[in-house]
């Protein structure tokens, strides 16, 4: 019994050592990793739109849109939940979307959200379209 499990244990070291050699200066090459979006669509079909939400501004703006997030100016104070509600309402005003169809599923408490949209209406390219409408010049 030892016996066989010695002579398993060799040969697994063996495979192991020998996967591990590479010719030197063979470069092997990463997989591309593509940058993360503002808004993905999750498995579900909802779209999820990553924000940065910078509340007790003077108006409703959205100020810019970058590769990992939606900048969103919101005028109601970060209290008991009424700058979320206003910017449930202002996303939901900019899409075109009903307000029901619209959620901030993370970050209640943070200036980092994310907002669910549950309209199979609207695709990623359009929201994005329709955001870039209504930025801040």
């Amino acid at each position: 019994m030892y016996h066989s499990f010695l002579k398993t244990f060799k040969e697994s070291t063996f495979i192991a050592r020998s996967m591990s050699k590479q010719k030197k200066g063979k470069a092997v090459p990463l997989p591309s990793v593509s940058p993360e979006q503002p808004v993905t669509v999750d498995k579900n079909g909802n779209l999820r739109i990553k924000i940065h939400a910078k509340p007790g501004a003077k108006v409703n703006s959205i100020t810019d849109i970058s590769e990992q997030e939606i900048g969103v100016q919101i005028s109601a104070p970060p209290v008991d939940g009424e700058a979320n509600s206003e910017l449930v309402k202002y996303i939901a005003s900019c899409l075109g979307a009903k307000k029901s169809c619209v959620s901030v599923e993370k970050g209640n408490k943070s200036r980092q959200k994310t907002v669910l949209v549950s309209d199979s209406s609207l695709s990623t390219e359009t929201v994005i379209a329709k955001l870039k409408e209504n930025i801040e010049s």
